[in-house]
């Protein structure tokens, strides 16, 4: 039977978005193969966070795609990253914590080109007086990944409601971004 890597990352993915300390065998179970076959698609914990974050930066590179952040105001394109993030949220939330993915000399290149979008979209807003311009873009776009972090990890635990996701992180990021007439 030939195994399925992109459900054994999907089932990875679920799983240490609710538990990051989950071993190995734990991902074996929950994709439903043996261990034995987990480590023949990875060699351990370090190459399965690894294919992670590959997956992981897809994912987040088609939510900036379907966010269309060069269409319209930068405040509705905000609006639109956050709602097309939403379902990876939490999974996004688990790579962002994992230090080995940012400790090496060689960081994934994704990652800057996904920062470099969102920058850009922050910029924009800048450029065209939507946005406060004593906030640095960069600043912005590691503000909207905390909140959207924060906002996954507290649907998850219960203290917030998930049809609120999206209103808290867009409500708090622009009523503290936009430029005051």
């Amino acid at each position: 039977m030939a195994v399925d890597r992109e459900h054994i990352l999907r089932a990875a993915a679920a799983l240490l978005t609710r538990k990051a300390t989950s071993t190995m065998d734990e991902v074996a179970k929950a994709a439903g193969i043996s261990r034995a076959t987990l480590h023949r698609q990875f060699a351990g914990r370090d190459a399965l966070i690894k294919a992670l974050e590959e997956l992981g930066l897809r994912q987040l590179g088609a939510a900036l795609d379907a966010a269309r952040l060069d269409e319209g105001t930068a405040a509705d394109a905000v609006r639109r990253l956050v709602a097309e993030v939403e379902p990876v949220a939490g999974f996004l939330a688990f790579l962002v914590t994992e230090n080995q993915l940012f400790e090496a000399d060689e960081m994934n290149e994704g990652w800057n080109r996904i920062d470099d979008r969102i920058t850009a979209l922050f910029r924009r807003g800048q450029e065209s007086g939507e946005f406060r311009i004593d906030l640095s873009p960069v600043w912005l776009t590691e503000a909207l990944y905390g909140l959207v972090g924060s906002g996954a990890w507290s649907v998850q635990d219960g203290r917030v409601a998930a049809k609120d996701f999206q209103f808290m992180i867009v409500e708090l990021l622009l009523g503290g971004v936009r430029r005051s007439a």
